[in-house]
């Protein structure tokens, strides 16, 4: 098989590091040809040293001298979206994998699936807010779009091209930090117990969201998408220890798990060479060392996210992308002391009840959507 070229969207991020020590440990099977980042001109200047990159991406344009005193002369500098559209179009590359934060990977997610690239998706907003659009173009255009979230990769390793068997899939849910506190003393949750996340490590806005659950509920609206299934086919199971990453269970009673240590280069590894296996130095499972696996369901009661993200994605149209945009915006009032923690859930609910819906058939309709939901959160707050 022949040296698969990236370019990555996000490379500074925890997924954009990861993605490059896969790259690293793969080289022979994976080639980084372009790297963006949003502000973080240090690291990404960095990251150009050390791949040889000859086009680099800054999002915020006041980087842009900035980074370009810190790169070679014979390096490109793309800037802004217009620059993240560039590169996802970059000529001889083959995957351009999204590890971008909020609606900034949509455009550029589209403009890869124009260019007849595979997408490789990291990033929740691209299938949350514009799923069905996401996925219609790819089948227009004859590219795959692969998963990077351990659960969908999960989900994807398991389905095997057999979606049509299908009668559940079943995404874990590690619990959070929160998942044995009593639904009373979530109103005192801190921003520092918020973001001690008890088995991954990764950036502040998803670690919140693993705390309240609403990262498993943008799972679920992507996983509705990604595997083409209605709402009614995508369940939540609780697994503190989160070495099985998802399940699908079939048609027949079967139930198939993908298990592996926690590390997002295992999804990230597949995602870039599927169909293949390749083999790395990654720690495998000890079953033995781990004794037990447990499982519990979800407190739907304490943690309403889940129900909202069923309504979400059960309704469709315009409202997932208003379900995540004033998740948002209630992400970051918590951050900022603004609201409480469960305030996080009312915020978004209120939002939902208030838009007025459509049927998102554009994306530039999804965008109108998003914004109209911030501005009813931001008014709520």
């Amino acid at each position: 098989m022949a040296v698969k070229k990236v370019v990555l969207l996000g490379s500074t991020g925890s997924i954009g590091t990861s993605t490059l020590k896969v790259a690293g440990e793969i080289s022979d099977r994976m080639e980084i040809v372009g790297l963006a980042a949003a502000n973080s001109v240090d690291a990404l200047a960095e990251q150009v040293k050390q791949t040889g990159v000859k086009h680099v991406g800054i999002y915020n344009a006041e980087k842009e001298a900035e980074l370009r005193s810190k790169v070679a002369s014979d390096v490109t500098v793309h800037v802004g979206l217009e620059g993240l559209i560039e590169l996802a179009q970059l000529e001889g590359a083959d995957m351009v994998l999204v590890a971008i934060v909020g609606t900034a990977g949509l455009h550029p997610a589209f403009a890869a699936i124009e260019a007849g690239k595979d997408l490789a998706v990291a990033s929740k907003e691209i299938l949350v807010m514009a799923g069905e659009l996401v996925m219609n173009a790819a089948r227009e255009k004859g590219v795959n779009v692969l998963p990077v979230d351990s659960e969908h990769n999960a989900i994807f390793q398991c389905l095997n091209g057999k979606q049509e068997e299908v009668s559940r899939l079943i995404l874990t849910a590690s619990g959070g930090p929160f998942r044995t506190w009593d639904k009373a003393l979530l109103e005192d949750v801190t921003l520092e117990q918020a973001l001690k996340h008890p088995t991954w490590e990764m950036g502040r806005k998803i670690t919140i969201d693993s705390a309240t659950l609403f990262n498993k509920g943008l799972e679920m609206i992507e996983a509705r998408w990604l595997f083409d299934v209605e709402m009614d086919k995508v369940d939540v199971i609780v697994h503190p220890q989160s070495i099985v990453h998802s399940m699908v269970e079939y048609i027949d009673g079967s139930i198939i798990a993908q298990l592996s240590t926690t590390d997002m280069c295992f999804p990230i590894q597949y995602a870039v060479t599927w169909p293949e296996r390749v083999s790395n130095q990654l720690k495998p499972l000890d079953f033995a060392e781990l004794g037990k696996l447990e499982f519990e369901a979800p407190r739907r009661d304490a943690f309403p996210a889940i129900d909202l993200a069923v309504r979400a994605g059960t309704e469709g149209g315009t409202l997932p992308a208003v379900f995540n945009a004033a998740n948002e915006v209630a992400v970051d009032a918590f951050v900022d002391q603004k609201i409480g923690f469960t305030d996080i859930w009312k915020v978004v609910e209120h939002t939902m009840n208030q838009h007025e819906w459509s049927e998102g058939k554009t994306l530039d309709e999804l965008i109108a959507a998003d914004a109209d939901a911030r501005e009813i959160a931001l008014a709520f707050i």
